[in-house]
């Protein structure tokens, strides 16, 4: 297994992405001839199932785009599913303490680093590369673990110290939620929340991410220190494209 996103994170350049909640394979085919770095498979928010996640990472075969999936939750089975279906790492949202955070490494590696179960299925081209794929999973294995709450940064310092913990990814809508601030994203109050996330892990050597929905996220984040950007998604990009060409026909 070779992550290109594992080799730019290490060499710490800046990566950008976006989400797929759609569902729709087509919409992966389309995305990965762009240049994006990465492409996170919704399953969170999205009636996307196991089985769709599959057939999308097997669009991507062959490219140099990295496959991630953003589960709903801890669950073993789930992550099993997931990295055997052939991503390249998972997002887990809602990580609180640095007690979840090991959790969520263990779940995603293969002993002794973890109890990840082994299995002859797409990761390992259904068992034809098991060998290789077992001994460099661990270590290409791409983990991030979603920062959305008060408690999470109380607690962020300990957990980008998790050994195996590669970025902490912002979830500003939920952040800005569980603040009290409903949908007010660019209060002062979440502002410092992300500078303590990016200071944090620039501190511990982990990568920051966080959504970008706006040319001016983008431009701020970037302008941060967050070197995992997520270009809003694609049904957001779907509304935007839309909703320019509607008003140039004077259907603001």
């Amino acid at each position: 297994m070779e992550s290109t996103l594992t080799t730019k994170l290490k060499a710490h350049e800046t990566t950008i992405g976006t989400w797929v909640s759609s569902g729709s394979p087509d919409v992966v085919d389309i995305l990965r001839n762009l240049r994006f770095d990465w492409l996170v498979l919704d399953m969170e928010h999205s009636p996307i199932t196991v089985e769709t996640v599959s057939r999308m990472i097997q669009v991507l075969n062959g490219s140099k785009v990295t496959p991630l999936v953003r589960v709903g939750q801890i669950d073993q089975a789930l992550f099993k599913s997931v990295l055997d279906a052939g991503a390249h790492g998972v997002i887990v949202p809602m990580v609180n303490t640095a007690e979840e955070a090991r959790q969520v490494v263990r779940l995603c590696k293969y002993p002794p680093k973890g109890i990840r179960g082994v299995a002859g299925v797409k990761a390992s081209d259904y068992g034809l590369n098991l060998g290789s794929y077992i001994r460099t999973a661990n270590d290409q294995t791409t983990v991030i673990v979603q920062i959305e709450t008060p408690e999470a940064l109380k607690n962020i310092k300990e957990i980008v110290a998790v050994e195996g913990v590669d970025i902490a990814f912002v979830g500003p809508s939920d952040l800005t939620m569980t603040l009290g601030l409903m949908d007010d994203r660019g209060n002062p109050r979440v502002l410092e929340a992300l500078r303590e996330v990016v200071k944090a892990c620039e501190a511990a050597g982990k990568a920051a991410g966080v959504m970008a929905a706006s040319p001016e996220e983008i431009e701020r984040d970037l302008a941060m220190g967050f070197r995992f950007v997520s270009l809003a998604s694609d049904v957001r990009q779907l509304i935007n494209g839309a909703k320019s060409m509607l008003a140039t026909a004077g259907r603001n």
